[in-house]
């Protein structure tokens, strides 16, 4: 969390949501960019992220830490509810699984939102079985406070990935309803109102059309057309339907794998029949089933997915696959689960590593703009990105670097405002550039992305100042 700088595009995007909030002081509109609201999420992580930043200072780590608290509670949440279900030594292995699946690791150390969503909907989740299994005391009232950490965190997405598994569970376990009945169902109820209905008021007076966008836009017209065009802050993500399943495998990978090849034994001895019928005979691992299937139903027919739409599956999947390796009693399994365990975190440490050693170059302009700061001098020009910008760049540069078109870079070199005027071009379009800039252009800086030039538009007076172009580009 600390080393890894922030990579395009989804953690500078939300790192910079933060620091404007951290910045300006409003914690009621998370924005995309100044004079830009951000209507597509609601602000949780950014609450917490900002407050971090407020706290700790203005770093990757600050950024990246308040996920790692929320899958700190997701984790116990897990502990808590397969302990009842299953015993300690199953919620032992049910936290080591969930902690060493791919996503949930990498997503403890990213700046995300997928986090406090899971967050929300496992506390929902957890209580209710804690109710059902007559542990109703402050359990009945966490099952709302989850429902409005879920509301705050991605919106009424929680309601749904909450709310479908009960209803399937309870269509076969009627019998099993009566605790559910002294729920606080109408006080409950208010409370999330209380704590989470506040801000979605408070948004739409601010900005209006933010509930329009938010509740129809994100909720309906993401997931049921592939390619929604009515996005304002990126692009839609058009995958195959189905998509969702395979994006379990990497979640949960290697548990997924390895639950699955398990499962392909016990079909090869003949025992599917009775695996079969004992989760269907059993109330609790129906229970951890539908739990941990409705995420992957609900976005099978989405065109529009993303594999952190997995997240709040894992929990549940984490136990189900926990109960089946704690029994598994044969030789090679001891090394191979002890090697499960380490899989995800080496890997991805390694990547880290490898990332940082350049060997493979990452999308993030942190090296970019750290060169252009480390020479910038008074009266030179912030850094202008020719086309698109990174949100990386707009995040290291603390808002300060500006996207801009070819034809508007061309007339800040016609005005007198500068002495030097800084460029990123992209890597296919330097040629181009050059042919234009190449008597005044110097390169001083490129990643995998760009090249950084400056043109001097003062150069009788800044000669002594000029920097060997050959050098720079070797030390950028």
């Amino acid at each position: 969390m600390a080393l890894f700088p922030l990579v395009d595009t989804t953690e500078p995007r939300y790192a910079e949501i933060a620091r404007l909030m951290a910045e300006t002081g409003d914690w009621i509109t998370p924005w995309f960019e100044p004079g830009v609201p951000f209507w597509g999420k609601p602000p949780l992580s950014f609450w917490a992220q900002a407050a971090s930043l407020k706290i700790f200072g203005l770093s990757e780590f600050s950024l990246r830490l308040p996920a790692w608290f929320a899958t700190i509670g997701i984790v116990w949440l897990t502990w808590c509810l397969s302990k009842l279900a299953r015993g300690v030594v199953v919620a032992r292995w049910s936290t080591l699984v969930l902690s060493t699946m791919a996503l949930t690791y990498i997503s403890a150390g990213a700046v995300m939102t997928d986090t406090f969503l899971v967050f929300g909907t496992t506390l929902s989740l957890v209580s209710v079985w804690f109710v059902l299994a007559g542990r109703s005391d402050f359990w009945r009232w966490l099952f709302f406070v989850g429902l409005a950490i879920g509301l705050l965190a991605k919106g009424p997405l929680a309601l749904i990935l909450t709310s479908a598994p009960l209803v399937l569970w309870a269509a076969i376990f009627r019998q099993r309803l009566e605790p559910l009945k002294r729920m606080p169902w109408l006080l409950g109820s208010l409370l999330t109102l209380v704590i989470a209905l506040p801000w979605y008021v408070l948004a739409e007076l601010k900005t209006p059309g933010f509930l329009n966008y938010f509740i129809i836009g994100e909720h309906f017209s993401r997931f049921l057309d592939p390619g929604w065009a009515g996005d304002l802050y990126g692009s839609a993500h058009d995958r195959p339907k189905g998509m969702i399943w395979i994006f379990w495998l990497w979640a949960s990978f290697p548990w997924g794998i390895i639950g699955l090849v398990g499962f392909g034994f016990a079909a090869a001895r003949g025992r599917t029949k009775d695996i079969f019928s004992g989760a269907v005979q059993d109330a609790s691992t129906l229970y951890l089933l539908f739990c941990a299937i409705t995420p992957i139903m609900f976005f099978t027919l989405a065109g529009n997915t993303l594999w952190t739409y997995i997240l709040p599956s894992l929990p549940f999947s984490a136990i189900l696959i926990a109960g089946w390796a704690s029994r598994v009693d044969f030789r090679p399994w001891s090394r191979i689960r002890s090697g499960a365990v380490l899989l995800a975190p080496v890997l991805t440490t390694l990547f880290v590593f490898i990332g940082l050693s350049g060997v493979t170059p990452l999308k993030t302009e942190k090296q970019l703009i750290s060169r252009y700061e480390s020479i910038q001098q008074s009266g030179d020009s912030p850094i202008f990105y020719i086309g698109e910008m990174p949100f990386s760049a707009r995040f290291y540069s603390l808002g300060d670097a500006v996207e801009v078109t070819s034809t508007e870079f061309d007339s800040l070199l016609e005005s007198d405002g500068y002495a030097r005027v800084f460029a990123a071009i992209p890597n296919d379009e330097v040629d181009e550039f050059l042919d234009q800039q190449s008597a005044d252009a110097r390169k001083v800086g490129e990643n995998k992305r760009y090249q950084l030039f400056y043109v001097d538009l003062q150069p009788t007076n800044s000669q002594n100042g000029a920097i060997n172009p050959e050098l720079d580009s070797k030390n950028g």
